[in-house]
């Protein structure tokens, strides 16, 4: 069977653009893990913020929420952002507070937000409550299932070879050929090995390491209702996870190659010392870490279009830290551009996204 589209990649990047493409076409979605969402997306904050990121992000954001809003019932539940300063960050402090739009609290009203907030290292603290949890294993699978309604999605299906043929493409996996008209590369980490594979010029995108480390909720408190703390400049960040406390050194690790990430010990040991001063408990134990790679092109836009040497090749890539709060739009520009509609977003916004800059 010649499918219209082959999506390779199964994290949200990959779900997202084969279910929009779904209604232009039949779709097979190949995933080399075993899983879908196994390596960046799996292993996401899950945060829906729509300031957070350049300007073509939050325009992919801020078109993404009624989405995230309305998919399979609705994807977000209440989180809300806390920005907390330490001596010296003023003049950074207010920098995030005006891109994020943050409302400044005292510090006895922050406390009384999250009341583990050791006030004697905090100078100033802003919070908005229009930061939410994105329930992502529920919209991976909704995307899923509108492929498999009219297409495949394959898992355990590692893509080897790529041949270009008169009116398509051949992809080899695990042996198997899979024919297409149309290849799209949202492969994450691996996307410029498949352009590669494909006889087309990487675009010089770089996977970067995050960690995470989980540990009991400090001091046996109901985290439930906490909102997600920043450090200044996202030097850190914790967060509630269902019952625990996630802390992140907020890292951006090179790497030297696309690999299955762990977080790096003295990493998280770093990131959790930034992080201490901040709040009255200590830690004490981490239960579990991990990490994954946010993978971004040089200049840290989204790469969603058309390759210039090639039409039938497709980029959904260089999603960053971004991806599940910017799929619904990414994925819909993405359909716009192979159907020669009009995209919703502004020109400026998709010249920024469009793999034709670096050419």
């Amino acid at each position: 069977m010649t499918y219209d589209f082959l999506v390779i990649g199964g994290g949200i990047a990959g779900t997202s653009a084969g279910a929009a493409l779904s209604e232009q076409g039949s779709v097979c979605l190949l995933e080399g893990e075993d899983a879908l969402a196994y390596h960046a997306s799996g292993r996401s904050a899950a945060l829906y913020e729509a300031q957070y990121g350049l300007p073509s992000t939050t325009a992919l954001n801020r078109a993404s929420r009624h989405a995230h809003e309305t998919l399979d019932g609705g994807l977000l539940s209440p989180r809300g952002l806390m920005l907390l300063a330490a001596p010296g960050e003023d003049d950074a402090f207010a920098t995030d507070c005006t891109k994020m739009h943050l409302d400044r609290l005292s510090l006895s009203e922050a406390q009384a937000i999250v009341p583990i907030l050791d006030l004697s290292h905090i100078t100033a603290a802003a919070h908005h409550a229009d930061a939410w949890d994105i329930d992502t294993d529920r919209m991976v699978h909704h995307y899923a299932r509108r492929i498999r309604a009219g297409g495949a999605v394959h898992t355990g299906t590692r893509v080897t070879a790529i041949t270009r043929l008169k009116n398509g493409w051949r992809v080899m996996a695990n042996g198997t050929p899979y024919e297409a008209r149309n290849l799209v590369n949202a492969a994450g980490a691996w996307a410029d090995q498949i352009a590669v594979l494909a006889g087309l010029a990487p675009l010089g995108l770089t996977p970067l390491r995050r960690s995470m480390a989980r540990m009991p909720a400090p001091g046996g408190h109901d985290v439930s209702g906490w909102p997600m703390l920043f450090g200044v400049g996202e030097s850190w960040y914790a967060k509630p996870d269902a019952g625990a406390w996630l802390v992140s050194p907020a890292e951006e690790g090179a790497v030297d190659a696309p690999h299955d990430a762990y977080a790096d010990d003295m990493v998280l040991a770093e990131g959790i010392a930034r992080y201490q001063p901040f709040v009255t408990q200590e830690v004490t134990r981490v239960t579990a870490s991990w990490a994954g790679l946010r993978t971004f092109a040089p200049d840290r836009n989204l790469v969603i279009g058309t390759d210039p040497a090639d039409p039938a090749f497709l980029w959904n890539a260089g999603q960053g830290g971004y991806g599940f709060q910017t799929a619904p739009a990414a994925a819909g520009l993405l359909a716009d551009l192979v159907g020669n509609r009009p995209p919703d977003l502004d020109a400026q916004t998709v010249a920024q996204l469009s793999p034709s800059r670096f050419r």
